[in-house]
């Protein structure tokens, strides 16, 4: 957990919604100097914040209305701090929760030193990780429209397809696939199934292509240096480097992993172990590529499966030992991105 531990003449807290925003501002002796719930406007903002604007730092909670108020404290020249939400216990864990509240304990947060801190992500690449993000959900869409005509075919109890249908050739000639269905109910859905998979197939690729000449004009080097790892692939690697943006934001491996939803969060007093917890807290988008990673890594890399056995072996666990396997090709990432040097065999997987 990072705190914003900078000292400022006033503290402005914000508890910002999308139409509204409750602002309530601090000096540095703790007074309140404002507050008031506004209109999310930047001219109503600005109005409120220009008697402050000497020494004035910003905070709010990181929820999705949040670029464009960061957006403006950079163009005004004010500092902006984002609140981690999933660490800004003290406000979710009041007695009383109203925005007036809500918006004090962000401004005193602040004051204190205790505020805790998320990631701005730079407006430069914003949209373009954001557009990354779109794409995973179409694929996910896909895979539940794909889904769904394999278990309905198995609801009927039919023959099995004789092909993978996620692969377009083998969904070429659609009416044997829909006329296996007897109902015709059931075919029309099947047939709305098939129809925006093919959709969907088509954005998606339109998408990968546009995303992937991002890449080689935003950051060509790291692009093409994370694509020597094994079972990094180009959508893969998109997802690393828009999701990251800058390795060097973490100053050790260990933060990237944690960050990465690598890292097992123990729970201990007095001695004893109470179990882990805080699993939601990282980029989840994160562990899923390096999970994926490290299945792929299984399909080209022998040396990852002799050494997957032996951790198998030591582990009694496979997936133990996958998950350790996905958090090792994250150190390797760290590294290859830190040191801009490719990916070296002989140093991966030495335990």
């Amino acid at each position: 957990m990072r705190l914003y531990t900078n000292q400022h003449r006033f503290y402005c807290g914000i508890d910002l919604h999308a139409r509204t925003l409750y602002l309530h501002v601090l000096d540095h002796d703790g007074q309140a100097r404002f507050e008031r719930n506004i209109p999310a406007r930047p001219d109503t903002f600005l109005e409120a914040v220009r008697p402050f604007r000497d020494g004035l730092v910003v905070g709010c909670e990181c929820m999705f209305a949040w670029y464009w108020l960061a957006d403006l404290c950079a163009a005004e020249g004010i500092d902006f701090v984002l609140g981690h939400a999933l660490y800004m216990r003290m406000i979710h864990g009041g007695k009383a929760k109203t925005d007036k509240i809500d918006a004090a304990k962000i401004a005193g947060l602040l004051r204190g030193g205790l505020f805790p801190q998320a990631y701005v992500y730079p407006k430069a690449l914003r949209e373009t990780r954001d557009l990354l993000r779109r794409r995973t959900f179409l694929v996910r869409q896909r895979a539940q429209f794909l889904t769904h005509v394999i278990n309905t075919n198995s609801q009927y109890n039919l023959p099995s397809f004789p092909a993978k249908l996620g692969y377009k050739a083998n969904r070429s000639n659609l009416d044997d696939i829909i006329n296996r269905f007897p109902h015709e109910s059931v075919r029309h859905s099947i047939r709305a199934d098939l129809t925006l998979i093919d959709a969907l197939d088509a954005r998606v690729d339109a998408l990968e292509s546009y995303l992937t000449r991002r890449a080689r004009i935003d950051d060509p080097v790291t692009y093409h240096l994370l694509r020597t790892v094994p079972g990094i692939g180009k959508v893969i690697a998109l997802i690393l480097l828009y999701e990251v943006q800058d390795v060097r934001r973490f100053g050790r491996a260990g933060n990237f992993l944690s960050y990465s939803r690598l890292v097992r969060c123990q729970h201990e007093s007095a001695g004893k172990v109470k179990g882990a917890g805080c699993t939601k807290i990282g980029n989840g988008h994160l562990r899923w590529a390096f999970g994926e990673a490290a299945c792929l890594m299984l399909r080209c890399h022998e040396p990852a499966k002799h050494w997957l056995q032996r951790k198998t072996q030591k582990c009694g666990s496979k997936a133990k030992a996958l998950g350790i396997l996905a958090a090792e090709t994250a150190r390797a990432v760290y590294h290859v991105w830190r040191k801009q040097q490719p990916f070296d065999p002989k140093k991966f997987l030495t335990s």
